[in-house]
């Protein structure tokens, strides 16, 4: 079961030649760049999307959702444009527009092909070839465009079937637009209705990241019925930030006809991670899906139940969202050593802690997201006033409280005594650094933070 729009049409246009479309590579402006599994924009500072997605295809009157969407407090938005195969085609003009309305609202315009949706199990869907070709039919709207447009080739390319080539074709599209000199940051879809169910994408990223000769690709999971549990989330995201790639949620609801996601966790776990979301979608769904607008017919004053959890509610757009550096923000990059996330407020104080001692290290609990039966926990390690090697931490569980799998740390319990030690990436410290650590756990009453003690090495 997929999510379905409405559809109103546009003229399609005569394709542009391809070939010679992006001209000379060697020269690109600077834009977007990917490093350690992160996303940095073209000041060197870290950006981490906070949007939503806008139909626009179908919707190509609604100009002012880019404002709207803006001024409900959104850095990104994720744009539907059509290649003509199944959808009368978003030509050059219309596309080079979309990107002014996003520079002129201070928004990073993520733009996809959504013809490739459901390739092999939807009857009319393209490859990613096709959408290649699309791109480069448009090149001249992106010529210049690197440092506010990220390119999602396809859509959820790949339905339940014939699904095993994603890892070739994505990386021979990659390639493909690399070689035609396309210098943005790319972004693929995961398979499998965009869900990923089968890990085909889990488990072959690293090597379509390997075949981008700029190393500049971000992987997209949508997220809906599939992930119903925290676990799923957090184990699927967690995989992607262990291996050091760079993973966004470019799709999720709060409902879906195929099961009912964990959105809170969603939000939770991606703000806890310094991880980008982008939720489907601003307006106009159809086809028994009608729930997942978020502002009743595009009006802003209109905010849904889903509207109003994802700009309003817990880590949501409103409290999280930091407008990129290149629109005027600050410019300083991000230092490359250590990146902690910017945590929603606790719901529980962390103990106080003691200075450390030289060589020594501290560590605070923090509890950032709970649930009926379960809860997500954080700790922070900080090295004292000189460099450390590695860092040991224990606390001891509360009654009724179990931990079922950690990220970013190697976790051992005896009893309800817990021992975390770093893993190979994060155990070396500078003086004063800080580094951190998640895990999910149940529990069978309102958690406590416990207080915790660091060791170093």
């Amino acid at each position: 079961m997929r999510k379905r729009l409405s559809v109103a049409g546009v003229a399609l246009l005569t394709v542009l030649a391809a070939v010679f479309a992006f001209g000379q590579p060697a020269h690109a402006a600077a834009g977007f760049s990917v490093s350690n599994g992160k996303l940095y924009d073209a000041n060197g500072n870290e950006f981490i999307m906070r949007g939503v997605n806008h139909a626009h295809t179908w919707y190509q009157q609604q100009t002012s959702s880019f404002a709207n969407i803006k001024a409900l407090g959104a850095n990104t938005v994720r744009v539907v444009l059509a290649s003509g195969d199944r959808w009368a085609k978003n030509d050059t003009a219309d596309v080079a527009n979309v990107i002014s309305l996003c520079k002129a609202n201070k928004l990073i315009c993520v733009l996809e092909v959504h013809d490739t949706t459901g390739y092999g199990e939807q009857s009319g869907a393209i490859t990613l070839d096709r959408a290649v070709d699309y791109w480069l039919s448009i090149s001249s709207a992106l010529a210049g465009q690197e440092k506010y447009v990220i390119v999602n080739i396809g859509n959820e390319p790949y339905g339940n079937q014939g699904y095993g080539t994603w890892a070739t074709d994505s990386a021979n599209a990659i390639k493909r637009l690399r070689a035609a000199g396309l210098a943005h940051t790319i972004m693929v879809d995961a398979p499998n209705w965009g869900q990923d169910w089968s890990f085909t994408m889990r488990d072959n990223a690293a090597s379509v990241f390997a075949a981008d000769p700029q190393k500049n690709t971000v992987f997209s999971i949508h997220m809906y019925g599939v992930f119903d549990t925290a676990a799923e989330i957090s184990d699927y995201l967690g995989r992607f930030r262990t291996a050091k790639l760079p993973i966004v949620v470019g799709e999720f609801g709060f409902d879906h006809s195929d099961g009912n996601p964990d959105e809170d966790t969603i939000l939770s776990y991606t703000q806890a991670n310094g991880i980008g979301y982008l939720g489907w979608s601003w307006s106009g769904n159809g086809g028994g899906v009608e729930y997942l607008d978020m502002a009743t017919n595009f009006n802003p004053a209109a905010l849904t139940t889903w509207g109003q959890r994802i700009f309003n509610g817990a880590n949501g757009i409103k409290a999280t969202s930091k407008e990129a550096s290149v629109y005027g923000g600050i410019v300083t990059p991000t230092p490359s050593t250590t990146v902690t996330p910017t945590l929603p407020p606790p719901t529980t104080t962390p103990p106080p802690t003691t200075p450390p001692a030289t060589g020594g290290c501290t560590a605070t609990y923090t509890i950032i997201g709970q649930w009926q039966g379960g809860f997500q926990g954080e700790v922070k390690v900080t090295a004292g006033s000189a460099a450390i090697n590695g860092w040991t931490a224990k606390w001891t569980l509360g009654s009724g409280q179990s931990i079922s799998q950690a990220w970013n740390a190697t976790l051992t319990s005896s009893g309800s005594n817990v021992t975390a030690t770093n893993v190979s990436y994060n155990g070396k410290l500078g003086a004063g650094a800080s580094t951190s650590f998640g895990f999910i756990g149940s529990s069978t009453g309102t958690p406590a933070a416990p207080a915790v003690t660091c060791t170093a090495s």
